[in-house]
């Protein structure tokens, strides 16, 4: 299984972001996916999963701002990023679970893409 992250970058408080993740080696849409973040010093955090069944799970601090979404013919998935601010600046993290509800420590991980909102 390969996850292949793309789309970070510096952008302004209240800017934008769209990170993709190209996924390959497996049946696509048999596993839980999601995108986790991680500042140093701190543990790293799920973000925004979505499960085998199509629903989605947000942490707090971005509901409303972010939306995870899946492109299924592309193998892709999606992370929109909306009205960016300075403490979502991190490294974030795609990640697939063999599970159909994703867990805290996904079976993959993606080499990670930097986000910094300054």
């Amino acid at each position: 299984v390969q996850l292949v992250e793309s789309g970070g970058g510096l952008v302004q408080p209240g800017g934008s972001l769209k990170l993709s993740c190209d996924v390959s080696g497996y049946m696509y849409s048999t596993y839980s996916l999601g995108w986790f973040r991680e500042v140093p010093g701190k543990e790293r955090e799920g973000v925004a999963v979505i499960d085998t069944d199509g629903s989605t799970t947000y942490i707090d601090s971005v509901k409303g701002r972010f939306t995870i979404s899946q492109d299924d013919a592309k193998n892709t998935l999606y992370l929109q990023m909306n009205s960016l601010k300075p403490e979502d600046t991190a490294i974030y993290y795609c990640a697939a679970d063999k599970n159909p509800r994703m867990t805290a420590i996904p079976d993959y991980w993606g080499q990670g893409t930097q986000v910094t909102v300054s």
